[in-house]
């Protein structure tokens, strides 16, 4: 391996065809933000454009906005813009409600289209609420689900002609390890199965092929690598092959074929609008629908390209420094998404150490330190910058104090 210098990461800066993003966000020039996977800072766009909404649409046109600016029509508008991101099809994306309401729609909604089938195979150790929202299904259907989650080695050997459907994140949360969704999707596909992809640690960060894939579900949030704000809404998407006998649980009247007929009967909207149940969130919309646009004025494949290169270089770096941390990521840049984690037993408190000196990663308990790699905006010389106070926080036991172990509600 080359001894890497400062140098070398400035000149990498230098020639960067995507680094005028970063002026297209509100951060300062002193701030390392790592933690876009996580969450995805502020466009400077969007003050104007919520000030817009909030005076003119809001303060002025008040009701009426709902037709004269579109605001029934944006769970659709920007979901068609996700799906350029995502390799989906017009009609086949809509923004609403959070990722874990979405995964249920979908997971119940797959089993229903699988009624002779009551097996959903997913990953211990996968984001939290993909798990939690399978097990809340479980228990409200009883013995018409099984839930089968298993380590990520058996996960394939668990897919069998038993399955109804196939839950898988693309991108691991917490080690950033990558599925092969062409792969793992065509073998559910063999058994019968369904496909269900979260894509929340990967919209926006690389390239996505689900109609390429054959995928029939995926839902995502837009917070991260979207940039869509906290708690702005999540994504969910159905192939248009499933869209006619697919049927969504929460049946809220936005999703009714025509909500303002105010009929006794449900009766489910056409397409993918089904998926809607309440009122769509139109400030968070707003904001999401800027910071979706600016995204797609990026190559995704140059985005990727630069991921790549990032997370090796970091690693590089972390190797170079000692043996201070192990990589929980996979090395090979090709399986890896858009992160990096490494290991220590008093994780949370280097990470706490790292903040205070304005470089911003995250922690994953027990003992990870995750680091987002976010090509808009973060510069080369932040990674070597960061491994930098790293090896001086670990070098000087700077960690080692009550002020940085106290934990925080938020990790």
């Amino acid at each position: 391996m080359t001894h890497l210098t400062r140098s070398y990461f400035v000149k990498l800066d230098e020639q960067d065809q995507l680094a005028h993003f970063r002026n297209r966000f509100q951060l300062a020039d002193d701030l390392i933000y790592l933690n876009g996977n996580s969450l995805g800072p502020l466009p400077k766009a969007v003050p104007r454009r919520i000030e817009q909404l909030i005076n003119q649409e809001w303060g002025q046109d008040l009701i009426r906005s709902w037709n004269k600016h579109q605001w029934i029509d944006k769970p659709t508008t920007i979901g068609d813009k996700i799906a350029r991101l995502i390799g989906a099809g017009p009609d086949e994306v809509l923004v609403t409600d959070t990722t874990s309401v979405n995964i249920f729609k979908l997971a119940a909604g797959a089993i229903a289209m699988r009624p002779e089938r009551r097996k959903i195979v997913t990953e211990l150790g996968n984001f939290a609420t993909d798990l939690y929202l399978l097990q809340g299904l479980e228990s409200l259907l009883g013995e018409a689900v099984e839930v089968c989650a298993v380590p990520r080695d058996e996960v394939i050997s668990h897919i069998d002609d038993r399955t109804a459907l196939v839950l898988l994140t693309h991108v691991h949360f917490k080690s950033g390890a990558m599925w092969n969704m062409t792969d793992i999707t065509q073998l559910t596909h063999q058994h019968g199965a369904l496909m269900l992809w979260d894509l929340s640690h990967s919209t926006g960060a690389m390239v996505v092929e689900l109609n390429q894939c054959n995928v029939d579900l995926a839902v995502g949030c837009t917070y991260k690598y979207l940039n869509g704000g906290p708690g702005s809404p999540a994504f969910m998407y159905v192939s248009k092959c499933h869209q006619n006998q697919f049927k969504q649980p929460l049946t809220g009247w936005i999703g009714h074929a025509r909500p303002f007929d105010f009929d006794d009967q449900y009766q489910p909207a056409a397409g993918i609008k089904q998926g809607l149940c309440g009122t769509p969130a139109v400030v968070a919309n707003a904001a999401l629908e800027v910071s979706v646009d600016l995204l797609l004025e990026a190559d995704l494949l140059q985005v990727r390209k630069k991921s790549v290169a990032m997370g090796n270089l970091f690693i590089d770096l972390i190797q170079q420094h000692g043996n201070w941390f192990n990589i929980s990521s996979p090395v090979n840049g090709q399986v890896r998404g858009s992160q990096v984690s490494i290991i220590h037993p008093a994780g949370y408190a280097i990470m706490q150490a790292l903040i205070a000196r304005n470089i911003i990663g995250d922690f994953r308990a027990p003992d990870h330190l995750r680091f987002g790699f976010a090509p808009l905006y973060l510069r080369y010389v932040d990674l070597w910058d960061t491994v930098e106070a790293l090896a001086d926080i670990m070098a000087h036991h700077i960690w080692d104090c009550d002020q940085f172990k106290q934990h925080q509600a938020v990790t």
